[in-house]
């Protein structure tokens, strides 16, 4: 059988998407496959995505093997952060002053500096390669989710995709989102999907390979093996098991008709906060590593065009990042509530976890319906927990945000189902917001503190390791909130239409 490895180690995003069901052995860092050196047992090497770069977590025995699989001509396809492993260097200092390289390969003879891309993409093919025979011209189709997405070098492009946004700001053209290396066996792309979503491209590997039709048949039976074995994991080499596949949830029963075998949209429940860096992200990833332990198959989705802040969850729970991943606001994003709402149907989530953008009303009084989480928690009746940090404006500020903003909240129509206090620093003065917060409102509120990281990678738009933040937040999770009582509040959404815009204005008017 011909054997196609895919890179498994810490920061790597193994189902993110599911690589045209190609791969069919994992490599570890110790770089074997069968007790043997990976370039002697493999036809070819999927790297996939994920936080590679950022947490270093591929090792000399690796390297050395990636290396050898190039020199004897095998096939390697790095996807976004496996790609940036392959060039010369990346620079993920977004934030800094100056320069924070990380070292590569050199295989692609290209450099990465911070450039975000969350768009849903067609690129042109620009050049021949193992992946892309006969099909210079033609154009093929993905997203991007990426921080560094800003290459530049003299290795010979590949793709070209067509973005509308980079860096949070319209900027519609053609960008360079891929590269081979001279030979023609090695390439790298930011465009993730790019098997799933184009079948020529697959074909073409298996075409590279010399794959049979029998040997077809074993890569696809084999893959469907390895998807078990790492779905199986909660991350990556955490000695965490979910106890159950994904196809078959333990609590799958809950959301299915009692008539048929169809399913309909699963209870939801939306993250919000009162502002930026509140920590949504955080707790939303460890909530969805906690009930995927406990055996739930769990959707994610983000509010907004910004996909990168479901990763953290995606890599515990290892589900697809979807084309209903992304509920749009203001024509930013990828599809409507109401298409995100029927497609939901289709799967079988037993829950559903909806992170917020930004504060939930940031955008609330832009013309535009819907620009806001609230609108989008109003339109379809999603039961919203409130999050407040306490790192900005202390524990006392953060509990009158909380009041000030349930108060508005209840005047929309909003179901509030719970507040939480995060990032507490003070047990005393939190005793005392929380029965501030109560009287007020009428709703319990749980306080989690402040988690510290020993070293960079805590922040899932800046720079992040994945493991280390998923691994805290589930941690967190467990310890501080009562994750049945989260289950309980969830609820069937059903799209009712959104608020009117007039309607807003005068209750922020009055």
């Amino acid at each position: 059988m011909k054997k196609i490895g895919f890179l498994y180690v810490k920061g790597a995003v193994p189902a993110f998407e599911e690589f045209g069901g190609l791969p069919t052995h994992l490599v570890k860092s110790n770089g074997l496959v069968n007790g043997k050196k990976a370039h002697k047992e493999l036809d070819g090497l999927i790297i996939p995505g994920g936080s590679l770069i950022e947490s270093q977590s591929v090792g000399e025995d690796l390297k050395r093997e990636i290396m050898s699989m190039n020199h004897e001509g095998k096939f390697v396809l790095g996807m976004c952060s496996g790609f940036q492993l392959l060039a010369n260097k990346t620079d993920i200092g977004r934030k800094s002053p100056c320069p924070v390289e990380r070292e590569g390969l050199g295989i692609l003879d290209v450099s990465f500096a911070p450039m975000i891309g969350t768009d849903r993409v067609e690129a042109e093919v620009i050049d021949d390669s193992f992946l892309t025979r006969g099909m210079v011209g033609k154009t093929v189709k993905g997203f991007h989710c990426h921080t560094y997405g800003a290459i530049s070098g003299d290795a010979k492009p590949l793709f070209r995709s067509l973005v509308k946004r980079t860096n949070y700001e319209d900027n519609p053209r053609k960008i360079l989102s891929g590269v081979r290396n001279d030979e023609g066996n090695v390439a790298g792309t930011m465009v993730h999907g790019l098997l799933d979503y184009n079948t020529e491209i697959v074909q073409n590997i298996l075409k590279f390979i010399d794959a049979s039709q029998e040997e077809v048949l074993q890569i696809r039976n084999a893959n469907k093996e390895l998807l078990r074995r790492i779905k199986s994991e909660i991350g990556i080499d955490s000695g965490i098991n979910s106890g159950c596949s994904l196809e078959d949830s333990k609590h799958s029963s809950k959301v299915r008709s009692s008539t048929c075998n169809e399913f309909k949209v699963p209870k939801t429940l939306m993250i919000v906060s009162t502002g930026s860096d509140s920590g949504k992200t955080f707790l939303t990833t460890g909530l969805v590593g906690v009930l995927r332990k406990r055996g739930y198959r769990v959707g994610v989705l983000k509010v907004g065009p910004d996909v990168r802040d479901i990763v953290p969850a995606l890599y515990l729970n290892k589900e697809k990042m979807e084309a209903y991943s992304s509920i749009k606001i203001g024509g930013l994003g990828w599809k409507n509530l109401e298409e995100v709402l029927h497609d939901l149907k289709s799967k079988k989530y037993d829950l559903v976890i909806i992170e917020g953008v930004m504060s939930i009303f940031t955008g609330l009084l832009n013309e535009k319906v819907p620009f806001s989480g609230a609108e989008i928690a109003k339109a379809a009746n999603i039961p919203v927990v409130l999050v407040s940090g306490c790192s900005k404006g202390g524990i006392e500020t953060a509990a009158v945000d909380i009041v000030g903003h349930v108060d508005i909240m209840n005047k929309i129509g909003l179901k509030t189902a719970g507040t939480i206090l995060n990032k507490v620093y003070d047990e005393k003065i939190a005793e005392i917001a929380y029965s501030f917060i109560k009287a007020r409102t009428g709703l319990d509120c749980v306080g989690v503190p402040r988690v510290k990281f020993q070293e960079r990678g805590n922040m899932p738009e800046v720079e992040i390791k994945l493991e280390e933040f998923g691994m805290n937040a589930m941690k967190t999770v467990e310890r501080y909130l009562n994750v049945e009582k989260l289950i309980a509040m969830a609820s069937k959404p059903e799209f009712e239409g959104y608020p009117d815009y007039s309607t807003i204005e005068n209750i922020f008017k009055s």
